[in-house]
């Protein structure tokens, strides 16, 4: 399947991703109030932070080897095997050391009937399998599955939440999507692999698997961290504040994300063949997609973040707006960092290099916390996430160019920032104009499109947007 192709399914799920939760955010957002919400995110990303513990490398080592063996079905089914056999006995790990927090942690015990849903959460995952699909590029499916089971999701969140009081049951119908997702994907899985003990070889990927797993926990480190040291020294109010400032900010980065989830398998064939040309073609494309849809989009939510919280979000999350505007430059950082790592140094099994990426980005990550959080709160937390971030981006910088020779484009990205400067403009005669906030952002957006087209295909003359149209990526 081209990459085109999958692209688009990536980014038809990537959009019903937050699509849905626009569908519901609002709602959640005006019936729970900001406490609860906080409430409800506190414990999801200390039960995440389990999961990431729980699937370890799982979500890169099984892309990149499913996609080395996808047209081996023996070797496929073997490499499945053992690879889900590694998440099992992390799970068990990640379990027990759950329960025990439960026990002894007196903030744990509060929400214990909540943390007794993450715990199930943390178990049903084990079957979830996403990365075998990712390793054989059925993004088809991925995104049918997706929007059906959302689709119920939303259904039931209309049906079923309507006091304050309900946010057990709202993480109860989010914790019951991920079961039906998992229980589609092990019976769909059965079409291509199956599991067994025979020929499992733990060896083989326990290395990669540990690595790769200890980097997405320290990389978590200053997010996830951030939340649950958050909730403990700012309260529940203040995490509400924090996760939908970074709530509304990950729809940004997420198109992008879409499109480095289709490379990273596509990228690990290629490395495979030793087609360096061809990486290097795609490379060049992926800094120029990043960079011509980035400048514009930071712009505008710079300018029209205290609009967009009080639609999406409504009265009471004014403590958002802040760290809407400080976490906005991620996109670009991030972005970068998805270019550097998951496109060249994961494909390129630079494990060691992407480790000490994590390493370096987690120790600024609590340092900063442990000065930043507690008297800031919610905005220190988001200085945080952006410091960390960009120590990352240093770090994978600097081995992407010893490694491989590739630095980052600082020439375009200049150019592109210039060329966005008019949407400054822009935005502030907007808001001089208007002063209802819908009209304020329909108009706003209009103009800003009207001005990225003209000046994306006949000033600049860049063809991205006709390229993707009319030819292969």
């Amino acid at each position: 399947m081209k990459i085109k192709t999958n692209f688009i399914y990536s980014s038809i799920l990537t959009v019903s991703n937050f699509i849905f939760p626009f569908l519901t955010f609002p709602y959640i957002s005006r019936v729970l109030g900001v406490n609860n919400v906080g409430i409800y995110n506190w414990v999801g990303g200390i039960v995440q932070y389990f999961i990431l513990f729980s699937m370890m490398g799982i979500a890169i080592v099984g892309i990149r080897e499913v996609a080395k063996n996808k047209n081996n079905p023996e070797e496929l089914s073997k490499t499945f095997s053992s690879l889900l056999m590694l998440t099992v006995l992390t799970t068990i790990i990640s379990l027990m050391v759950l329960f025990i927090l439960m026990a002894i942690v007196p903030k744990f015990g509060e929400y214990k009937e909540m943390f007794y849903i993450g715990a199930a959460n943390v178990f049903v995952n084990l079957f979830l399998v996403e990365w075998f699909f990712k390793g054989i590029e059925d993004f088809k499916y991925i995104t049918i599955r997706s929007i059906i089971v959302k689709g119920l999701y939303v259904i039931s969140v209309f049906v079923f939440i309507h006091h304050k009081e309900d946010y057990v049951t709202y993480y109860l119908l989010t914790v019951g999507a991920v079961v039906l997702n998992s229980l589609f994907n092990w019976i769909y899985s059965r079409k291509f692999v199956h599991f067994s003990i025979k020929n499992i070889n733990l060896k083989l990927f326990l290395k990669p698997f540990l690595i790769l797993g200890t980097y997405l926990l320290f990389n978590s480190m200053y997010a996830t961290f951030n939340v649950a040291y958050l909730g403990f020294v700012g309260g529940n109010k203040e995490v509400g504040y924090y996760t939908t400032a970074t709530k509304l900010y990950g729809i940004l980065l997420a198109f992008f994300s879409a499109f480095t989830g289709v490379m990273l398998p596509r990228m690990s064939a290629l490395v495979a063949e030793n087609n360096f040309p061809e990486i290097n073609r795609l490379i060049a494309k992926s800094f120029d997609i990043l960079y011509t849809f980035c400048f514009p989009v930071i712009i505008f939510f710079m300018f029209f973040a205290p609009e967009v919280v009080r639609i999406i979000a409504g009265v009471g999350y004014e403590g958002s707006i802040l760290p809407m505007r400080i976490v906005l430059p991620l996109m670009l950082i991030i972005g970068t960092e998805e270019i550097l790592i998951i496109q060249l140094l994961m494909p390129l099994n630079k494990d060691k290099a992407i480790f000490i990426n994590s390493v370096i980005g987690a120790i600024v990550g609590v340092a900063l916390a442990i000065i930043l959080v507690k008297n800031l709160h919610s905005v220190g937390s988001s200085i945080v996430w952006v410091c960390s971030e960009f120590s990352i981006l240093i770090s994978a910088g600097y081995f992407v160019k010893k490694y491989i020779g590739i630095h980052i484009p600082y020439k375009m990205l200049l150019f592109k920032f210039l060329y966005a400067i008019p949407y400054i403009l822009i935005c502030y005669v907007v808001i001089v104009l208007f002063s209802n906030s819908i009209i304020m952002l329909s108009v706003a957006g209009i103009a800003s499109s009207i001005y990225f087209i003209v000046e994306d295909m006949y000033i600049s003359k860049n063809n991205i947007i006709r390229g993707f149209l009319q030819r292969k990526l």
